[in-house]
């Protein structure tokens, strides 16, 4: 409390921005920034070998491998967002972040979440076109079609968050610019404004709705598709292997969804929700997936685990 009035009695310069951290766990911050700082270390390591296996290895130049090489490049583009600056925090308490980096900390945050989501679509689709057409699995998933639909995820998730950036520009921000947060994002920041700032509530709260919301739609409907047609095999190896993939991806998409949907949701309407809580909680989707997805689908594919073998232990294997 004492630092936010010394904050507040201070003559900031209008173009800085403050962040404070979990406000009301200051004292927990450098406990709480060692697992945070792990997690970021496993984010960098995991992407960084599996994007570069994918990109190196002829083998796994297929269509579900170059998905999961997109996922990587854009875990390792979130975790590098906000954790670096986040770890600062916790270490050294709150640090200053300029209007344009605060702006650009905030594009590729929202930017990296939209690109997730629509990755986990497209991979929900292959697995669908892998599982429901076998046959015609390469007639239908051929380079063309892999690049239309990067180009779709690429353009759409530009297009539906570039324009929060001039949300926040066309703002004027005439108070102490102190963010009770660890990093920058949309409406945290809009509310610093001494404007009105309803555009930008709609317009955060009409994006998650139509794109987020569509996405989880048509990744059920691949889901349920893909289970129907696993269930009517034989029991056998290949059935027990399908729901095997099936359950790590949907664990995935579980774990990506439900803190950032809870963190969203929080914003608008969560008023009784402790705020160190929230902070903490809307924390969780930038370190732990990025962290978690490489070991997941590295352990659950087989192509995978045997290239990091041939990586870590090249002697052993010949």
């Amino acid at each position: 409390m004492s630092m936010m009035v010394a904050f507040n009695l201070s003559s900031l310069n209008a173009g800085f921005f403050i962040l404070l951290g979990i406000p009301g766990l200051e004292q927990f911050h450098i406990w709480i920034g060692i697992p945070f700082f792990i997690s970021y270390l496993v984010a960098l390591a995991g992407n960084g070998v599996l994007f570069y296996l994918i990109f190196k290895e002829r083998s796994l130049h297929e269509p579900m491998f170059f998905f999961l090489s997109m996922l990587a490049a854009t875990d390792l583009i979130l975790s590098n967002t906000c954790v670096p600056k986040t770890f600062s925090i916790f270490c050294l308490g709150p640090q200053e972040i300029s209007f344009p980096g605060c702006l650009i900390q905030m594009f590729f945050l929202h930017y990296s979440f939209a690109m997730d989501s629509a990755i986990l679509m497209a991979m929900a689709f292959d697995r669908y076109v892998a599982i429901c057409f076998p046959l015609r699995y390469t007639t239908i998933l051929t380079h063309q079609t892999i690049t239309k639909i990067v180009m779709g995820i690429i353009s759409r998730s530009f297009c539906i968050i570039f324009p929060c950036v001039f949300l926040l520009k066309r703002l004027p921000f005439c108070q102490t610019l102190i963010i009770p947060h660890t990093y920058c994002e949309h409406i945290g920041v809009a509310r610093l404004a001494c404007a009105d700032i309803s555009i930008n509530i709609w317009y955060g709260l009409a994006v998650p709705i139509m794109t987020v919301t569509s996405d989880l739609i048509l990744i059920g409907i691949s889901y349920t598709l893909i289970l129907r047609a696993v269930f009517n095999l034989p029991p056998n190896e290949a059935r027990q292997k399908a729901l095997s993939t099936c359950a790590s991806h949907v664990g995935v998409i579980l774990m990506f969804y439900t803190p950032a949907i809870f963190s969203v949701l929080v914003h608008r309407f969560g008023h009784n929700i402790p705020h160190s809580f929230h902070i903490l909680f809307a924390n969780l989707y930038v370190a732990i997936p990025p962290a978690i997805n490489p070991i997941i689908y590295g352990a659950k594919t087989k192509q995978i685990r045997d290239k990091i073998s041939l990586l870590l232990f090249p002697k052993g294997n010949l």
